[in-house]
This record gives C-alpha cells, sequence and structure tokens, in this order.
C-alpha cells in the first residue's frame, strides 16, 4: 500500500499565500513522478502540476503557471506546492498523487492518490 498525506490548507485571501505538502509513505520506492490536482464539486478533477522525482523537470497547468511552485525533497519523500497570487478561483478540493511510470505520468493517470485537501480563497 501506498499512503499519500496532504497539510498545509486553508482559507486565505486572495492575493495571499498558502503551501502544501504531501508525505508519500508505504510501498513506494521511487515514483516516476509526483505532482498536484485539484477539484470543485461537480467538476472533473485538473492537473495543477507535476514533477518528475529522479530528473526534476516540472509541467504547470497554464492557469498556475508563474503563481504556483512544484517541488521536492527526495531524501524526505515530500513534495510541496507553493501557492502565491491565489486567487478565488483557486478554491478547491487539491490533491497530492503519484505516478508509477512515464505512461502513467504523461498521461495523467496517476496511480496513488491523497485524501485531499481543501483550499479556500475568499475576502
Amino acid at each position: 500500500q501506498v499512503q499519500l498525506v496532504e497539510s498545509g490548507g486553508g482559507l486565505v485571501q486572495p492575493g495571499g499565500s498558502l503551501r502544501l505538502s504531501c508525505v508519500a509513505s508505504g510501498r513506494i520506492s521511487t515514483p516516476y513522478a509526483m505532482g498536484w490536482f485539484r477539484q470543485t464539486p461537480g467538476m472533473n478533477r485538473d492537473f495543477v502540476a507535476g514533477i518528475k522525482w529522479t530528473v526534476g523537470s516540472i509541467i504547470y497547468a497554464d492557469s498556475v503557471k508563474g503563481r504556483f511552485t512544484n517541488s521536492k525533497d527526495v531524501a524526505k519523500n515530500m513534495v510541496y506546492l507553493q501557492m502565491n497570487s491565489l486567487k478565488p478561483e483557486d478554491t478547491a478540493v487539491y490533491y497530492c498523487a503519484a505516478a508509477g511510470s512515464r505512461s502513467s505520468y504523461y498521461d495523467r493517470q496517476y496511480e496513488y492518490w491523497g485524501q485531499g485537501i481543501q483550499v479556500t480563497v475568499a475576502a
């Protein structure tokens, strides 16, 4: 089993910042990549950012480029999502995910998921 646990969500005013953290444990040695997705009620789960575990290259959804930064700490099996200049439309449940292979990464069919954490951007 693989467990992913997110932390760091909450309520923030527009223009503010939050940092999400995700720790991976269990039977996960070296994932191909880890990433972040988000979902609002009644909508599909959308890709936010993904980072390759070994080489460290990162991709972002257009909606968060220049505002969000995805990073990792391999020694701690953790990934982070620094979110700056937050907007009300960033309000969502954010999920940490792990991809076990190149195909699952590029197809965005991550195999492992956290429980999700709420981020609310409101005045």
